[in-house]
């Protein structure tokens, strides 16, 4: 299957991003190159554009997808949390600007035998990082009841977390549960039929859960959002796109966090802490795909923009 993928918010991000034709501009989430196409086209020779992705085919695709614009393109394989170390291993200390489009693209969704999917049968999977040795299959087969109603509760956000991991357990205990559509049956078998009817897929927040805590997503936003704001120059900007709560959630905070760092009491006449401000947030409320874009992709219904600019 072709590598592909919808980049939603394509034209809030650009131009969120101001770019400069002579600029330093890194992809943190390559996937397609859709993004990254947009970014290149606006540098000239003395730019440069570097793309990071972990998935082999997202940076096969888009190395073929950004083959014209030749050296001012350079794409690694690796985590978005190893920006720093990436780019000075280029002799790149600042940036002019950072983008984040987060969460799985519509090729891991759709090659079944990713095992991303709900809706096909095939072997649990789940990697973005097909390097990794740990698979879905090893949370749902290994994790004690107690860690499985943890990560659906808090990943999931699943009213029926401790029914779901009570169910998997039971069923892994009679044979283990090897592929997505019998995990699809022991979360069915935990949510009364009535609810099932009147809700979307009733795995589809499960899955969500497990996928999170097998590839780490918001450990690795979390951890690596300061980082990249650190690699900024003075007016570089740092666009993030968010699918859900929990990822927007963190973006929101740490961007408060680097714009507002004092933590002295609010009865202190002056700041004694020392913490400067790092910078403004650009987007006080999340930009939001257009109601064109909704109907041309209903996959970005959920989708969040927001922007930090350093100082």
């Amino acid at each position: 299957m072709t590598f592909s993928h919808y980049s939603v918010l394509q034209r809030e991000t650009i131009e969120a991003l101001r770019i400069r034709p002579d600029g330093i501009y890194v992809d943190g989430t390559l996937g397609g190159g859709g993004h990254a196409f947009l970014v290149c086209r606006q540098l000239s020779e003395d730019g440069h554009f570097y793309g990071i992705d972990q998935d082999g085919a997202a940076v096969e695709a888009a190395s073929q997808r950004l083959s014209e614009f030749g050296e001012k393109v350079t794409i690694i394989r690796s985590n978005y949390c190893q920006m720093r170390e990436v780019l000075r291993e280029y002799q790149v200390e600042k940036v002019d600007g950072i983008l984040l489009d987060l969460g799985v693209s519509s090729y891991q969704l759709d090659e079944a035998a990713r095992g991303f999917t709900y809706r096909e049968d095939v072997a649990l999977d789940m990697r973005m990082d097909l390097r990794q040795a740990k698979t879905a299959r090893d949370i749902v087969n290994q994790y004690s009841e107690m860690d499985l109603y943890r990560i659906i509760r808090d990943y999931g956000e699943d009213k029926f977390a401790k029914n779901i991991a009570k169910h998997i357990v039971q069923k892994r205990q009679i044979k283990p549960i090897e592929t997505t559509g019998e995990l699809v049956e022991a979360i069915k078998a935990a949510i009364p039929k009535k609810v099932r009817m009147q809700k979307g897929h009733p795995a589809k927040q499960t899955f969500q859960a497990i996928r999170i805590e097998l590839n780490q997503e918001l450990e690795v936003l979390k951890n690596s959002l300061d980082d990249m704001i650190e690699l900024l120059r003075p007016g570089g900007r740092i666009c993030v796109i968010t699918f859900h709560s929990l990822e927007d959630r963190i973006v929101k905070t740490i961007f408060r966090q680097n714009e507002h760092p004092c933590t002295c009491p609010s009865h202190f006449p002056v700041c004694v802490c020392g913490k400067i401000s790092k910078g403004s947030v650009i987007t006080r409320k999340p930009i939001l795909p257009t109601e064109e874009e909704l109907v041309e992709n209903t996959r970005s219904k959920s989708a969040k923009l927001r922007v930090f600019e350093r100082i």
